[in-house]
């Protein structure tokens, strides 16, 4: 589903396709890539479905179908016809949406289920970076055909991994075992551990308009915004969720804008520097909320 604050839903229903992660085109208004599961994501195949939007509606423009669940989906940075997807065999796949047929590369290193891919957005690298229940995280030069390095310190399965948009080679990621990390890719090592919740961390994201700020997402049905420049405690927390919240993102438009979506069935939004925060709460969905992102073109679209 892709909707609009404070305005219609645009709906697809895929019969046997659970979405996981959706992410918006950086190139072209209206596109949005899907990446989706059967059952579940316990068993089943995969679809990663490239959606376009108009007035009518959603209608699917591509359809590539994997043989598991896929969980995550990045665009390429260089190029608007790449994608990368994530899935629960434990690989990476490269898609090209010119092309109607199987993956352009099949990256296979991890040895569990990976559950977060994103692709570097700062000016002069295309890495991407996954994240996996194996508890390593992975960055990948897409044009070759294997890792450049690993990363391991998370005790538990790891769900979501994230660039900054701001610092070349550096990354975040939010794990099970209550942390939120950040990474440097040329010194291989943790930079800061950050006990984030006293819950599974779920998600993680990092402020567009603000180098030393992320927020994340648990299982405590909180979200904590975090200072880099003092980790002791949270800058912010937001609480009205009643589920565990799935995934969080920082608006490209507001520094104190985000939106986070839930197993409790929604969508809000959220101005962090208000004394009354939670701005609007959205209830189109019927089950799980996984996936949320927000546009790249228009202020009121996720």
């Amino acid at each position: 589903m892709s909707g609009a604050r404070g305005g219609a839903a645009r709906t697809l229903r895929v019969p046997g396709r659970h979405g996981y992660a959706a992410e918006f085109s950086p190139y072209l208004p209206g596109r949005l890539a899907c990446a989706t599961a059967q059952h579940y994501g316990i068993a089943g195949c995969g679809t990663l479905l490239v959606l376009d939007q108009d007035e009518s509606g959603l209608r699917v423009f591509r359809s590539f179908d994997w043989n598991d669940g896929l969980f995550d989906v990045t665009w390429s940075e260089n190029n608007e016809h790449v994608l990368v997807t994530c899935s629960g065999d434990g690989s990476l796949q490269l898609w090209d949406t010119a092309k109607a047929a199987g993956p352009l590369q099949v990256y296979r290193e991890h040895s569990q289920e990976v559950y977060s891919v994103d692709w570097s957005q700062t000016r002069g690298e295309q890495l991407v970076v996954s994240g996996s229940w194996d508890q390593s995280v992975k960055v990948w030069d897409p044009t070759i055909g294997k890792s450049l390095c690993t990363f391991r310190g998370h005790e538990s399965v790891i769900y979501s991994t994230i660039w900054s948009p701001h610092i070349p080679g550096c990354f975040a990621s939010a794990s099970g075992d209550q942390t939120l990390r950040i990474w440097d890719v040329k010194t291989t090592g943790v930079r800061i551990v950050i006990p984030a919740h006293q819950a599974e961390v779920l998600s993680c994201d990092w402020c567009k308009y603000n180098e030393n700020l992320l927020v994340t997402g648990a299982v405590d049905c909180s979200l904590r915004g975090w200072d880099l420049r003092n980790v002791r405690q949270p800058v912010f927390e937001l609480l009205g969720h009643t589920y565990a919240i799935r995934r969080v993102k920082f608006s490209p438009f507001h520094a104190s804008l985000l939106a986070s979506c839930s197993y409790d069935f929604t969508v809000r939004f959220w101005n962090f520097s208000r004394p009354d925060p939670l701005l609007e709460t959205v209830e189109h969905h019927t089950e799980f909320t996984c996936g949320l992102d927000l546009s790249l073109q228009s202020p009121t679209q996720s």
